[in-house]
C-alpha cells in the first residue's frame, strides 16, 4: 500500500494505476468535491466516458459493484467501496474558465480543466480532450421535471470512495475549485478562494 497523497487546495494530481490496483480517494474534511477521470494507459484517446457508463448501466449515480466505461465502452474502474451517502454527480461537465466568465469573474479562476492538464503534464502526458468528469461528492439533484440544482455535499469528514483499475489507466483527481456556488459546502461565511485539499491512497 502507497502512503496517502494529498490533492492540494483548488489544484489536482495524477497517477498511473496497474490492472487489479485501487485508488482509494478521501474526503478529507467532508466538504470538498473531486473531479476524477481515467484514461486508458497507452491509448489517452479512450477515456473514462461519463454519458457510456449511464448507458450502461441505466442510471444517473454508480453505487459499489458498478462499472465505470470507456468511450469504446469498455469497462476501465469499478467502485468497490463508498462510505458516503452516495451523492455523486455524472452530468456537469468540469469548471473551466469560461465557466467562471459566465459567472461574473473577471480575472483568471483556478478550475479542474486546467488542473487535468497540468496533472496529466506533470507525468509527461497531455490528454486529448477534458472528458466529462466523475464529480465524485457533489451533490446535484434533479427533479422529474428535469430540473437540477447546486448544493452542498452530504458527505461526512473522511468519507472515501475506493475505485479498481480493470485496465492499466491513468487516474486523473481535482480538489474542485468552485467557490462561487454552495456545492464545495455552503457559501455563507465564507471567503471567496476557500477551498480544501483531499486524499488518495493506492491499494494494491
Amino acid at each position: 500500500m502507497a502512503a496517502m497523497e494529498t490533492i492540494p487546495a483548488r489544484r489536482g494530481k495524477a497517477t498511473h494505476l496497474r490492472r487489479g490496483q485501487s485508488i482509494r480517494i478521501v474526503n478529507t474534511h467532508g466538504s470538498q468535491v473531486v473531479d476524477t477521470w481515467a484514461f486508458t494507459a497507452g491509448l489517452l484517446t479512450e477515456f473514462m466516458s461519463m454519458e457510456h457508463t449511464r448507458a450502461t448501466l441505466t442510471k444517473l449515480v454508480p453505487r459499489p459493484g458498478d462499472g465505470l466505461y470507456t468511450n469504446r465502452r469498455r469497462r476501465i474502474l469499478t467502485m468497490t467501496e463508498d462510505t458516503s451517502r452516495g451523492d455523486h454527480d455524472t452530468l456537469l461537465a468540469a469548471c473551466d474558465s469560461e465557466r467562471y466568465i459566465l459567472l461574473g469573474v473577471k480575472e483568471y479562476h483556478d478550475n479542474c480543466t486546467d488542473n487535468l492538464y497540468a496533472a496529466m503534464q506533470a507525468l509527461g502526458l497531455t490528454p486529448p480532450e477534458c472528458p466529462s468528469p466523475l464529480n465524485l461528492f457533489m451533490h446535484i439533484p434533479w427533479t422529474p421535471s428535469g430540473a437540477l440544482s447546486f448544493e452542498p455535499p452530504t458527505s461526512k469528514p473522511g468519507d472515501r470512495v475506493t475505485l479498481r483499475a480493470e485496465l492499466d489507466c491513468i487516474v486523473a483527481l481535482s480538489a474542485c475549485p468552485q467557490d462561487l456556488l454552495p456545492i464545495n459546502g455552503p457559501l455563507a461565511g465564507k471567503t471567496v478562494g476557500t477551498t480544501t485539499e483531499a486524499h488518495y491512497e493506492i491499494v494494491d
